[in-house]
C-alpha cells in the first residue's frame, strides 16, 4: 500500500492522473529560487524552451546569459560566475551537458568546488523519437564518479521543483537529472524532500480479491527506483501484492550521496534488491546500491536498465519496453531475485 506518511498522490493509479514533464518542474523551481535569491543567474546552451529556463529568462532577462551551442563554454562561464559571488544555474541536453562537456565539469566546477548547478534534461531513452545519439543513459555514472558532486534524479515534476529550490541553497556543485516526457504525478506539496535522504512510497502489505484475503508471501523484496520509472516500480509493486508477493518501493531521488543507512535498512528488512532506472546498468544508480550493499549487507540483486546499449528511435513507451524496463520486468526481476533469495 502507498505510504501514508509520504503524503502521496491517492490518484497515481488512476488511468486519468496528471501527467506533467519532470522538467517543468525544474523550470518552476528556478523561477521561485530566483525570486527569493538575486544572486542566482542562469546560463543555457540555445535549448532554454526545451529545458523549461525560459521561465527565468522572461522574468529575469538581466540575469540570464544564452551562450549557444558550445557547452564547454557554458560550463566554464558558469565557473567565473560562481568564483565571483554568483549561484549558476545551467542547462542542456544531458547527452551535450554533461556530456559534450565532462572535463569542463571535472576541472572547472567540481576541481575548484564552485557552486555551479548543472541541469541535464531530456535524460534517458524516453526521448524517444530524438533517437541514441540524444539520449543520455550514462549521465549517471559520469557525474556520480566527479568528487564533490551531487547527484539528484527526481520522480516528477512535483519533486523536481523541490530538488531545484533545495539545491539553491547548498554549497558545491550539483547535477540535477531531469526526463523529457510527461510523467505521472506520485508525490505531492506535501510529500517530504531533502537532499542526500530516501523514501518509502509503497509497502507491500494485504489485498483483496473476490472477497478473499490473499495470503502474502512471506519473503519480501525491495525495490530501489529513481527518476521517471518510479512509478513503473509502484504500479508493479501493487500488482505483485496481488499474486502474494510482498515488496517495498524506495524512491531514491539523491543518488550520491547515497542514503546508506536507507538502503541498508531496506536489504536487512527484505533480503532481496530490484533497482530501477532509466540508465546503463553499468555505472548507474544500481552500481551505487551494489557498491554499498557489497559492503555493508551483501544480498541477492536484480538491475533493470539498459544493457551495454545504445538508444533509439521510438515512442517513449516503446523504447521503455524494448529495452526491459517496463511494469511487467520489473515483477519478473522481483519474481527471479526471489527465487535466488530462497
Amino acid at each position: 500500500m502507498l505510504n501514508s506518511t509520504q503524503k502521496l498522490n491517492s490518484k497515481m493509479f488512476d488511468a486519468d492522473v496528471e501527467q506533467v514533464p519532470i522538467r517543468k518542474g525544474f523550470g518552476e523551481g528556478l523561477l521561485a529560487a530566483g525570486q527569493a535569491d538575486p544572486k542566482i543567474v542562469g546560463l543555457c546552451a540555445d535549448l532554454t524552451e526545451s529545458t523549461q529556463m525560459h521561465l527565468f529568462k522572461n522574468k529575469y532577462p538581466e540575469r540570464f546569459v544564452q551562450v549557444g551551442v558550445a557547452e564547454q563554454n557554458l560550463a566554464g562561464v558558469a565557473s567565473g560566475m560562481a568564483a565571483m559571488g554568483k549561484i549558476p544555474f545551467l542547462s542542456s541536453y544531458a547527452m551535450f551537458s554533461p556530456g559534450r562537456n565532462w572535463e569542463q565539469i571535472r576541472t572547472t566546477i567540481c576541481y575548484n568546488n564552485v557552486n555551479v548547478k548543472i541541469v541535464g534534461s531530456h535524460a534517458g531513452i524516453s526521448v524517444g523519437p530524438d533517437g541514441g545519439t540524444h539520449q543520455a543513459i550514462e549521465d549517471i555514472a559520469i557525474t556520480r564518479v566527479i568528487p564533490r558532486m551531487t547527484v539528484i534524479s527526481p520522480c516528477d515534476s512535483v519533486e523536481a521543483k523541490k530538488a531545484t529550490l533545495a539545491i539553491a541553497k547548498i554549497i558545491g556543485p550539483v547535477y540535477l537529472r531531469l526526463a523529457r516526457d510527461k510523467t505521472p504525478i506520485i508525490t505531492t506539496d506535501e510529500t517530504p524532500f531533502e537532499i542526500g535522504k530516501a523514501q518509502i512510497v509503497w509497502q507491500g502489505g494485504r489485498a483483496s480479491g473476490s472477497g478473499e484475503e490473499i495470503e502474502i508471501v512471506r519473503a519480501h523484496v525491495g525495490i530501489i527506483a529513481t527518476g521517471a520509472l518510479v512509478h513503473k516500480a509502484i504500479v508493479a509493486a501493487r500488482d505483485l501484492v496481488a499474486e502474494g508477493i510482498m515488496v517495498t518501493v524506495m524512491n531514491l531521488a539523491t543518488i550520491k550521496p547515497l542514503d546508506v543507512a536507507a538502503v541498508t535498512e531496506l536489504a536487512d528488512n527484505t533480503g532481496a534488491i530490484v533497482t530501477v532506472e532509466e540508465h546503463q546498468i553499468a555505472g548507474g544508480m544500481g552500481s551505487a546500491v551494489a557498491e554499498c550493499l557489497a559492503q555493508k549487507h551483501p544480498v541477492p540483486i536484480e538491475f533493470i536498465g539498459v544493457t551495454d546499449q545504445f538508444g533509439q528511435s521510438g515512442t517513449p513507451s516503446e523504447l521503455v519496453e524494448h529495452y526491459g524496463m517496463g511494469v511487467s520486468h520489473i515483477k519478473t526481476a522481483v519474481k527471479k531475485v526471489l527465487a535466488r533469495k530462497k
